[in-house]
């Protein structure tokens, strides 16, 4: 039996929050973060794999507060870190694998620095690292997926929703399809507060603020950064950054694929994990 959104979905009340969440499986935690791009919730991220993981693990896929589900951030109160934290405590998660994509990478990479007891694996998927690292693309502005999100953000139309996936894809005629612009859409135009907060304050201060390079060298928990070499909207070079810096990590680079490796490659990414947690 297929796994459905509808199947999955959870809502549980933090201290602070009120969150949407998807969950599936039995034993050890994994939890799945997000992107920031307009749409994003766990389930649109992750059913391709949420499923699957759960054959092994109990797998949660969380909205963070300004996207999905979940409830609206001011750029003052953006702290995701916080929020997984409050997830955890308030499910009695002790610790867990974390899973992240782009802001969701980052997001996990910070945790995994404040709180390196609640991670067991810490695992990113085109996760930024820095602004600053820029030595293999154009130092002169974000890049150019970067560009398309904000603009999405601002018009989260079909059509500039079907621009940014193309962005975020190697391949565009398999994964950049009219349904998926639409769904994208969609989800973006049914919370306008998000999209008016992301817009009003957010990308001035991204993703709550960078974690510490000088931190980044302390990570201890074992850790995988996947990255896609045709990635247009975080350069792979972050994670070349990142697998030089952390002592107990690996780097998984990924040619004809882009910012989304966990759709792109599914099945590969699926093992990928699954075994890096279990053996790890």
């Amino acid at each position: 039996m297929t796994l459905t959104q509808a199947d999955a979905a959870r809502t549980v009340q933090t201290k602070d929050w009120k969150l949407r969440y998807y969950e599936a499986g039995q034993g050890t935690p994994v939890i799945l973060l997000h992107g920031s791009g307009p749409g994003a919730t766990g389930w649109s991220n992750f059913s391709g794999n949420i499923e699957a993981l759960a054959e092994s693990f109990h797998v949660y896929a969380v909205d963070m507060p300004g996207w999905g589900e979940s409830d609206p951030i001011t750029v003052d109160t953006l702290d995701h870190v916080e929020t997984a934290v409050q997830f955890m405590d308030a499910l009695n998660i002790e610790a867990a694998a974390f899973v992240g994509n782009s802001m969701g990478g980052h997001t996990s990479i910070k945790l995994a620095i404040k709180h390196p007891g609640r991670v067991t694996h810490l695992i990113t998927m085109g996760a930024p690292v820095s602004m600053t690292q820029k030595m293999f693309v154009a130092g002169d502005g974000p890049s150019e997926g970067l560009k398309q999100l904000v603009e999405a953000y601002r018009d989260p139309s079909a059509d500039n929703m079907r621009k940014l996936v193309e962005i975020m894809c190697f391949d565009k005629q398999r994964f950049a399809t009219p349904e998926l612009a639409k769904a994208r859409s969609d989800a973006a135009l049914a919370r306008p507060e998000h999209l008016r907060n992301y817009l009003e304050g957010l990308p001035v201060t991204p993703l709550g603020g960078w974690a510490s390079l000088e931190d980044i060298p302390k990570i201890t928990v074992p850790s995988m950064f996947i990255h896609g070499r045709d990635d247009r909207v975080v350069s792979f070079e972050q994670s070349l950054y990142l697998v030089s810096a952390v002592a107990n990590s690996r780097l998984v680079l990924l040619n004809q694929c882009g910012h989304w490796a966990m759709i792109e490659h599914a099945e590969e990414f699926n093992r990928l994990v699954a075994d890096f947690v279990a053996n790890n």
